[in-house]
């Protein structure tokens, strides 16, 4: 039972499939009940629209309270630990807690402390973001039915993005076949393990998805963003009205946003036919209700067995 998660490598393909199960029920209007009061509280280190408000509902829609964080006005700022602030929320009663923070693998510490509070990784620096791959996962399997011998292409600022690493490794457990592009220099050595680089115009001919990357100015030394053009990187690595009239009429558009219009993608292209970018998003509740609900029946809040019964 999955007590915590915060890396999409502790799933196997069966804790996959139930949790793109469970979350399928939660979307069709299936509930669940809570055995006892149940808390939590986000814990956002890096600004977040909707991986935050998206877990919030979900909490809420799973009957959960949610305890407000500032990290600002937090303990934080007076030099209090990570591992002692999770401590103390532990202490006071909260039974979940959700963290977004800049430091990869932010959790080691938090997870070697064994406690009874659950952790799920809101996005760790530029390693792992599971919920965001789940909720990918989800909207390509309503897609298609089925990840085997998909063609994926994952696009843009492979760098830095932990979107890049959580899809590609899931993705590729599941059977699809793994493309990277856009500036080569931002091709990761650690990406090779999952795929293989092409350029732009051979990738997008023959993807089944076509997954878009933000480009993270905020990850930028500063030589990098005083090199950087807007404009340029659309030519060169954006999807155009020119390259969208290539891709398959089957393919879709997929982006985790903040969607930068007119950089990645066009603005006029991102809610296109063929985009699933705001689908995405509403496939994000759904998903983070699964977790949450997951992680939650790992202290026996909510019966294993009735999402067992929800998943079948």
């Amino acid at each position: 039972m999955i007590h915590d998660l915060v890396n999409v490598n502790q799933l196997s393909l069966e804790d996959v499939r139930h949790l793109i199960t469970l979350a399928t029920a939660f979307k069709q209007g299936a509930q669940v009940r809570l055995r006892q009061p149940a808390y939590a509280m986000n814990l956002f280190f890096e600004n977040s629209t909707r991986t935050h408000t998206s877990f919030e509902m979900a909490e809420r829609k799973l009957g959960l309270q949610v305890l407000p964080f500032v990290p600002s006005a937090s303990s934080i700022t007076k030099g209090e630990s990570l591992s002692d602030t999770v401590k103390t929320l532990q202490a006071i009663g909260v039974n979940l807690v959700v963290i977004r923070h800049p430091q990869n693998e932010y959790y080691q510490q938090l997870l070697a402390d064994n406690l009874q509070i659950s952790i799920a990784n809101g996005g760790d620096g530029s390693g792992q973001h599971p919920s965001q791959s789940l909720l990918d996962i989800i909207t390509i399997f309503e897609e298609f039915k089925h990840f085997a011998g998909l063609k994926v292409g994952i696009v843009g600022d492979l760098a830095h993005s932990r979107v890049a690493r959580s899809n590609a490794q899931l993705l590729q457990r599941l059977g699809a076949q793994i493309y990277f592009s856009g500036p080569k220099v931002w091709f990761a050595k650690d990406l090779q393990q999952w795929g293989q680089y092409l350029p732009l115009e051979d990738l997008i001919k023959q993807v089944d998805v076509l997954m878009l990357l933000r480009v993270q100015h905020e990850r930028f030394a500063h030589v990098e963003e005083a090199d950087f053009n807007a404009q340029t990187y659309c030519q060169q690595y954006g999807l155009t009205p020119e390259r969208y009239q290539q891709l398959q009429p089957h393919a879709i558009i997929m982006h985790p946003a903040p969607v930068n219009r007119g950089v990645e993608i066009a603005s006029e292209l991102v809610e296109s036919p063929q985009s699933r970018i705001f689908r995405q998003m509403q496939n994000g509740v759904y998903a983070r209700m699964a977790i949450v609900a997951q992680l939650l029946a790992s202290q026996d809040i909510i019966a294993d067995q009735e999402l067992k019964e929800l998943s079948k």
